[in-house]
């Protein structure tokens, strides 16, 4: 009874035609003109209480859910595209060729709020690869520097960022352009900040070394000596161009001496202290042979040996180096012990 309604469902559905079911199932028995034994009357139409259909519910019309896996974010690929950037100290020059500093830059703090840096590079015009997204791009030449911003979208892109950019060379002298020797002088540059103040940029400039600013008005202070030969000036930067500066300075370097007599020779453990011609107090050293470098003027020179103090009062004048000897009979305090 099985087997018969399985065929019936079978013949239901529009799986096989009638008849070869017929011949399939019961068909057991041929004569030898092969005609079947054992026929079948004709089959009744089925109703469908007659059906032996599964349950099959709503699977039938609702899709059967599809959860995909989750991908393996080691072996997933991010399309890179090549970015290459250029620098010019002004749009009418040529690219700069070495000596550019590059930093690249998201637009979106990280949780530490600093912009993330994703790449770096030193050169002249670079190479980068970089996924899709908005950068900032920082170029820094000497102490010149600009940023821009970069889109990268679905290709590769040459930027070329205009550092609006010149050269600084300082150099000082003395006197009739008496040359002075690298490491007595120094430079400190200052630029005026948004308030009217002067922020310095550079504390120590060395001479004869090109310095690399954006364009504008600098202060320069020039040191000779780094005690209070000293001059000021306002030095101005031009896009694209070279400014070549020489300071005159007013000093002399001074060499004290305390001797027993003029042309006698230092006493060791003498300490020294330098006042201006009001009394201020400019210097202060202790040994036999001191150097320093004055600016033009008259000083007192203050010995102190053994509990003992010497004085005596000295000019300076400019890029005339000189000995300053304080003998012991130029002596201003003595001790009770001594005087008695």
């Amino acid at each position: 009874m099985n087997v018969l309604r399985s065929a019936l469902l079978a013949i239901a559905l529009g799986i096989v035609p009638q008849y070869a079911l017929a011949q399939s199932t019961l068909g057991q028995g041929l004569d030898q003109s092969g005609a079947p034994t054992d026929l079948l009357a004709p089959l009744a139409p089925l109703g469908a209480q007659d059906l032996l259909l599964p349950d099959l519910g709503d699977t039938l019309t609702q899709p059967i859910p599809f959860a995909p896996a989750e991908p393996d974010a080691s072996k997933l690929v991010v399309l890179e595209f090549s970015v290459i950037l250029n620098a010019q100290m002004t749009g009418d020059t040529p690219a700069i060729a070495s000596g550019v500093s590059w930093r690249v830059f998201g637009t979106q703090p990280g949780e530490d709020g600093e912009l993330p840096l994703y790449a770096t590079a030193t050169g002249g015009s670079v190479t980068l690869s970089l996924p899709n997204g908005e950068y900032l791009v920082y170029g820094s030449y000497g102490r010149a520097g600009g940023t821009k911003r970069l889109k990268v979208v679905d290709q590769a892109l040459s930027e070329t960022l205009i550092l609006n950019a010149g050269g600084l060379r300082l150099d000082a002298v003395v006197g009739d352009d008496q040359p002075i020797d690298a490491d007595q002088v120094a430079f400190e540059i200052s630029q005026e900040d948004n308030f009217g103040g002067l922020t310095v940029i550079m504390p120590s400039a060395q001479p004869n070394k090109i310095i690399r600013l954006s364009a504008g008005t600098y202060h320069i202070v020039s040191r000779y000596g780094f005690v209070n030969a000293i001059v000021r000036a306002d030095m101005e930067v031009h896009a694209g161009k070279l400014t070549n500066a020489t300071i005159r300075h007013k000093g002399a370097e001074a060499t004290f001496k305390l001797v027993e007599h003029e042309g006698g020779e230092a006493l060791a453990n003498t300490s020294w202290t330098i006042l201006t011609e009001g009394g201020d107090t400019l210097h202060q050293s202790v040994g036999a042979f001191p150097k320093i470098v004055l600016a033009e003027g008259t000083y007192t020179a203050v010995a102190r040996h053994k509990d003992n103090t010497y004085a005596r009062d000295f000019t300076i004048r400019p890029a005339i180096n000189r000995d300053v000897e304080v003998r012991l009979q130029d002596l201003v305090i003595q001790t009770a012990e001594d005087k008695s």
